[in-house]
């Protein structure tokens, strides 16, 4: 069966298929690709920096390894799959230590102390989750991803997605309870 795609898609794979044309088309490659990629990357890492590595790893193993693509997926859910591989891998090497780049935070009103408390402690929260569980949730509820096209994206059934979904959810619901009363 071959997978679905659009014709841009099939024109670009089929460019960097040829050597004469594949430069060209793998930086078109990238900046077609490089926003969703570091998105992906963000939400598995938890910081711009270890994303910014995350998205370099990416692109640099979609390089080396174009010669073995298969098409068996789309080349964008490939690249996705190698940004979420890349992202764990980041993320597992990170020091836990302290952001020395940190900077005291403006003075906000009442209203910003609150939502920003709470978007401090669902981050926290987020980062508690296991790296399939943050994946899963950060492309379905931030990027608006399907439950057939992040199944696509990570290589498991559907069903799959909905019961990642829904453990996340508990947990993020259990961890954040009081929020909710």
């Amino acid at each position: 069966m071959t997978p679905p795609e659009d014709a841009g898609e099939a024109a670009l794979l089929a460019q960097l298929k040829d050597r004469a044309t594949r430069a060209a088309a793998f930086d078109e490659l990238f900046a077609t690709l490089r926003e969703q990629v570091f998105a992906v990357c963000l939400h598995v890492t938890g910081n711009a920096a270890d994303a910014d590595d995350a998205l370099q790893e990416t692109f640099l193993a979609v390089h080396e390894g174009l010669s073995t693509f298969r098409g068996e997926c789309r080349l964008s859910t490939w690249v996705h799959r190698i940004a979420i591989r890349s992202a764990i891998r980041v993320r597992a090497r990170r020091r836990p230590a302290a952001d020395v780049h940190a900077v005291d935070p403006p003075a906000r009103g009442p209203d910003q102390v609150l939502v920003g408390e709470l978007g401090e402690r669902l981050a926290a929260a987020m980062e508690r989750l296991s790296a399939e569980h943050r994946v899963v949730i950060s492309l379905f509820a931030v990027d608006g991803l399907s439950h057939a096209q992040i199944a696509e994206i990570l290589g498991v059934p559907e069903g799959t997605v909905w019961s990642r979904l829904h453990a996340a959810r508990k947990r993020l619901g259990a961890e954040l309870g009081d929020v909710a009363t």
